[in-house]
């Protein structure tokens, strides 16, 4: 398979495996009232597996800026985690990952503030839809029914964690951080609030069926894998086209899944408000990657590094 070609190939997988883990994430909860931060727990030792399968062959960066980069990245996403299961305890997967799609508004406002960047037209349209969607999220959750809930604040950090994240990656990019050093730090700090949410337990439940660890490690095995899989496409082709193509397919597949398992249809806000956070998430990350390519391109003390949009986690 041609490089050119073949990052289709592995886009097309994170696309299927992120889908439905979006779609059947909350089950272990719903199904058998598993505690949220077990799931978390789970999930952080899970992802072992895809950070050494990246770390083959490549050479961990032992730079001390590396590992600070690497743990603002991953801690903003084990946390963003930690909470986007407590979302799903509560409220939806068609209307959560939409919001939480949104992130880049949260990258793009900080390279305004912290890097002083002008945004173009594109970014700019994309922003505006992002926030008209947030309006509209919460006239939905307002009118009640299945769309109401404590999950629309806690999605929407969620985001702002995700987005946070994305621009340290950018930065850490910038640097040349590779993605197998920026990938193995976020499991190690996933790994790291583990006791955490151990704690906030109370300690490890006993009195539940093994049905419940079963199905969690099964759906975040694809959520982890799939991460692996956002590596694998943008280590061979272009940012500005993997992740605006990912960014936006893969919160398609978990609404499409989530509406034919559940046969729940949300209002007329919020199907508005789906449709704009995906327009306006994929414009900003069309943006913001192209805008990276260029950086990458202008600095020829950096070697290249692919850039990528958070890897849930």
């Amino acid at each position: 398979m041609k490089k050119t070609q073949s990052w289709i190939f592995y886009a097309a997988l994170l696309v299927l495996f992120w889908g439905v883990w979006g779609a059947f994430s909350a089950l272990p909860i719903t199904l058998y009232g598993y505690p949220d931060e077990m799931v978390y727990v789970i999930w952080a030792v899970v992802m072992i597996i895809p950070a050494a399968f990246a770390l083959r062959g490549q050479k961990f960066d032992r730079r001390p800026k590396a590992a600070v980069y690497g743990l603002l990245i991953g801690l903003t996403g084990a946390g963003g985690q930690l909470l986007l299961f407590n979302a799903l305890s509560s409220g939806p997967a068609y209307l959560i990952f939409p919001i939480i799609s949104i992130s880049p508004a949260i990258t793009v406002l900080m390279a305004m503030a912290f890097l002083r960047e002008r945004l173009p037209k594109v970014a700019v349209i994309g922003l505006i839809a992002a926030l008209a969607a947030i309006v509209l999220f919460s006239v939905s959750s307002g009118s009640g029914g299945a769309d109401s809930g404590p999950w629309l604040i806690i999605a929407i950090f969620v985001s702002i964690a995700w987005g946070v994240q994305a621009f340290f990656m950018r930065k850490a990019a910038t640097i040349g951080v590779n993605d197998a050093t920026t990938f193995a730090w976020m499991a190690i700090s996933g790994l790291v609030l583990t006791p955490f949410a151990i704690l906030s337990m109370g300690g490890l439940p006993m009195d539940v069926p093994w049905q419940a660890p079963a199905l969690t490690a099964a759906t975040q095995l694809l959520n982890a894998i799939g991460a692996l899989f956002l590596v694998m496409a943008l280590s061979r082709g272009k940012a500005s086209v993997v992740a605006p193509t990912t960014n936006a397919l893969a919160p398609v597949l978990t609404i499409v899944v989530s509406l034919i398992v559940y046969q729940t249809l949300p209002s007329v806000f919020g199907t508005i408000a789906i449709v704009l956070a995906l327009l306006g998430s994929t414009l900003m990350v069309y943006s913001d990657e192209r805008r990276g390519e260029a950086l990458l391109k202008a600095s020829p003390a950096v070697k290249k590094t692919p850039e990528r949009t958070n890897v849930a986690g």
